[in-house]
């Protein structure tokens, strides 16, 4: 009797003991991935963008093209379009950025007419409690700007990711299938094998249809958001627009906040302040409704539907390791998680934690 509780007691502790290592283990894990975030950033996204892409290179390689050829007929139209882009963008952002000002003192005379019934209460309420007062003038904060040594000192680093994470899918696109082939041939065993290839080509296959289906259903909802915007008249659509696509790859968060930047939009630049201000919000606010509780789980299915409470946390651990870069790649690395969860029978539990 004495043994058995011994031994139970040894358990116990042994237990506790593999509870705290994977507490440490855990936090070195996280301090690695903050330290490293310059390295991984591009990384990550390169691999994403490769496992988007990668149908295109297979499909051309089953029509005997080779993979470097369809490859680099795939990237360079993939930089003139996001150059053309970006190059289209630019001016309408740069116009906003350096009109803001005179928008914000446009504005704030519209925005006193309706609410000058509040400070007439507001001011007959103080006078009644506390009598009447004098307050001196507030002080003007000074404007923030930008100097041209800012933007300069910042443009060799922001080259330099985006040619790390194009050569980088360029060479996911041509060697990726050789470096999974290579995998396969290391794993010991003729059943490990067949599992490790299963699991590969599964994890590829769905990642791949994954991400590419999201890259097409947020570029569909800026485009039909720009030509919203377009119909009714709020200055530079496209840009709006995309906007709206960038920051649907972070949900519930990317739509509360394009919603909100279309508000304060629509007021700065409303003639009169009224009800038809609001009515491009109000729109916005129903196609993004409509899109991520009907048009996204009919397209992507159930198997890829996660729990919001699981999205929210980890939007909040990778926005915090990583910022903005860790919060647009947040939702694509659970999903990927979540896929490789479900081929590898000890993580079953994170799978069932994070679905729907």
């Amino acid at each position: 009797m004495r043994t058995g509780q011994t031994v139970r007691g040894v358990r116990r502790h042994l237990r506790a003991i593999r509870i705290v290592l994977d507490v440490l283990l855990l936090l070195a894990l996280m301090y690695t991935v903050t330290l490293t975030k310059a390295l991984l950033i591009p990384l990550v996204l390169a691999a994403f963008i490769g496992l988007a892409l990668n149908p295109i290179v297979a499909a051309g390689a089953r029509i005997h093209l080779p993979r470097w050829l369809t490859a680099s007929v795939l990237m360079i139209g993939l930089i003139v379009g996001i150059s053309s882009g970006v190059s289209a963008l630019a001016q309408p952002a740069i116009g906003w950025f350096h009109g803001a000002p005179d928008a914000v003192r446009n504005f704030v005379p519209k925005l006193k007419e309706l609410t000058k019934p509040l400070e007439a209460a507001n001011r007959a309420t103080a006078s009644l409690v506390n009598g009447p007062s004098t307050h001196a003038p507030a002080t003007q904060p000074a404007p923030m700007s930008i100097s041209a040594w800012d933007v300069v000192s910042g443009t060799p680093k922001v080259l330099a990711a985006v040619l790390s994470v194009t050569l980088l899918v360029f060479f996911f696109l041509i060697y990726g299938d050789t470096m999974l082939r290579r995998l396969v041939e290391i794993t010991p065993g003729f059943a490990y094998k067949r599992h490790a290839v299963v699991i590969v080509r599964g994890f590829q296959t769905e990642v791949s249809r994954y991400l590419l289906t999201a890259m097409l259903i947020n570029a569909s909802l800026g485009a039909v958001t720009a030509g919203m915007l377009w119909f009714y008249k709020v200055p530079d659509p496209l840009l709006w627009g995309a906007v709206a696509m960038f920051a649907n790859f972070i949900p519930y968060v990317g739509a509360i906040t394009t919603t909100a930047v279309l508000a304060v939009v629509c007021m700065l630049y409303a003639h009169v302040m009224n009800f038809a201000v609001f009515l491009p919000v109000l729109t916005f606010a129903g196609i993004t409704v409509l899109e991520g509780n009907l048009i996204t789980p009919m397209i992507q299915g159930r198997s890829m539907r996660l729990s919001p409470i699981a999205i929210l946390l980890w939007l909040l651990v990778w926005g915090w390791l990583w910022g903005i870069p860790g919060a647009l790649l947040a939702v694509p690395m659970l999903t990927c998680t979540k896929l490789i969860a479900e081929r590898v029978r000890s993580w079953h539990w994170f799978a069932m934690m994070v679905q729907r």
